[in-house]
């Protein structure tokens, strides 16, 4: 027969787990019994207890014997979009141009760009921030902020999210992860110039608008989130990495909804200058809708573009709940890094095969399944060829897959890149079509066009749907995406 309990030793939830491995240790006349806040009359503390008592006859954890139920992993869907690009600040009118081949580039207009041997991007000519941007930040905060702000609350009123809602959401349950690979260059910039003179110049918003959390800060500032707050930072790879790491705090019972994405914006001076000295952009100055070509054996570089692309990630059952819209059901991902180079990716792809393959692995897809990659390919001679090589060392054998590449439209918008072409992967799924190739006139050699989508939309059902972000300093990052069923 049992002892009483002896008096309670209170541990947080969180250390529960470290609590019971010493413990289970304990000779096998001892037995612990794990019991709820209210079972014990000695606290009126929140967390869980550990009573020690007796037994000759166990050394279970649990005084019954009974097995616990399967855990029920919470799936993620997406029910917002938010988007601002060099095609439209709407992510649904973007998505458009991008089936009717709309190219985005032109020249820059933004600053005296005469003397560079680039003066073309996929610049933001115009943008709305009414309504949606403090008269404040708009004053002083760098671009890619902005367009992190205005992206983010577009996916909260895509998503049905309106202030009435937004009163009866459990704030401490809603999480902003939205990166850049640059950051403010602007802010640094300014802060340079000001120190030359004297450090009175300074301006005190040098150091927080430089900051790359600081698009997720204001924005959960400005609603009111109060759960998981932060930003990724990894090159061009950015915005996927911020993508699947939401998810994941989604599925691990943090958040119940995550605003999550990337925003860029160094069409500057030094922005396009540090990419010339690169020797990585376009120089197609005459002809720029035919500048970015990705796979086509005239291509001389990438096009630079900007803007944001934020995603509205949401447990199934809470969307569910309040009757929300779902465009897909995110799947799973996955990073690598190819260990490699500053600026190129693997001669062997190794590091794209095997984030690919996780990527599959993590999120329990067959690789048959998969019928539909949107490419990271930006239009550069070394990446184009290396990543489709590892592409079709993955699913070359699907007779029914499917490629193409957003940034032939957009140009390359670095770290907000993945999200805005994750947001017109799911917009593939949710409307059966798939975008373009542009200026694909002469395909490389070391391509098969059977592969890629030719210079006209096509109508796919597509199964299972994944969008590859490559960057500077080899990181890789896969993530999928599926019809919700």
């Amino acid at each position: 027969m049992a002892a009483s309990c002896l008096p309670c030793t209170w541990l947080p939830a969180f250390e529960l787990d470290h609590a019971l491995e010493p413990l289970l240790l304990l000779s096998s006349n001892r037995r612990l019994k794990l019991i709820s806040p209210l079972s014990c009359n000695n606290s009126n503390s929140t967390s869980f207890g550990i009573c020690n008592g007796f037994s000759s006859k166990t050394t279970a954890v649990s005084a019954k014997s009974e097995k616990a139920a399967p855990e029920v992993k919470r799936r993620v869907v997406v029910t917002g979009l938010g988007a601002v690009t060099p095609l439209s600040d709407d992510a649904h009118l973007y998505y458009t141009k991008l089936l009717e081949g709309v190219s985005g580039i032109s020249q820059i207009e933004g600053f005296d760009c005469s003397k560079l041997p680039t003066r073309i991007a996929g610049e933001i000519k115009t943008l709305s921030t009414d309504g949606l941007v403090s008269p404040k930040h708009a004053k002083r905060a760098d671009n890619y902020l902005i367009y992190a702000l205005v992206a983010g609350k577009k996916a909260l009123a895509d998503a049905g999210i309106t202030e009435q809602v937004s009163g009866e959401l459990n704030k401490n349950r809603c999480g902003v992860l939205i990166g850049t690979a640059m950051g403010s260059m602007r802010a640094l910039k300014d802060g340079i110039d000001a120190i030359k003179i004297s450090h009175k110049k300074m301006s005190p918003f040098s150091v927080p608008y430089s900051m790359t959390s600081m698009a997720s800060a204001v924005l959960a500032m400005d609603l009111e989130w109060m759960g998981p707050n932060y930003a990724i930072s990894s090159a061009c790879a950015t915005s996927n990495c911020c993508i699947l790491t939401a998810a994941n705090h989604i599925i691990k019972g943090d958040a119940d909804l995550m605003l999550c994405g990337g925003s860029d914006g160094v069409i500057i001076p030094e922005g396009i200058a540090g990419f010339i000295a690169c020797n990585n952009l376009s120089r197609r100055n005459s002809d720029p809708t035919k500048a970015s070509r990705p796979w086509d054996s005239d291509r001389d570089g990438f096009v630079m573009g900007e803007g944001a692309g934020v995603m509205l990630l949401e447990e199934l059952e809470h969307a569910k709940r309040r009757g929300a819209d779902i465009y897909a059901e995110f799947m799973g991902g996955s990073f690598t890094c190819d260990a490699y180079h500053k600026s190129e990716s693997r001669l062997d792809g190794l590091g794209a095969v095997a984030c690919m393959e996780k990527a599959l692995t993590n999120s329990g897809v067959s690789r048959e399944d998969v019928n539909y990659i949107n490419a990271h390919a930006t239009s550069t001679r070394v990446g184009d060829p290396r990543e489709f090589k590892a592409v079709m060392h993955c699913f070359g054998q699907n007779p029914e897959l499917r490629m193409n590449s957003t940034k032939s439209m957009t140009g390359h918008l670095l770290g907000a890149a993945g999200a805005v072409e994750a947001i017109a992967t799911v917009k593939a799924i949710q409307t059966g079509w798939i975008h373009p190739n542009i200026n694909l006139e002469n395909p490389d050699k070391d391509v098969d066009t059977k592969v890629l989508v030719g210079p006209k939309k096509e109508r796919l059902d597509i199964k299972v749907a994944m969008s590859n972000s490559l960057s500077f300093g080899g990181h890789n990052s896969s993530i999928l995406f599926a019809v919700h069923k």
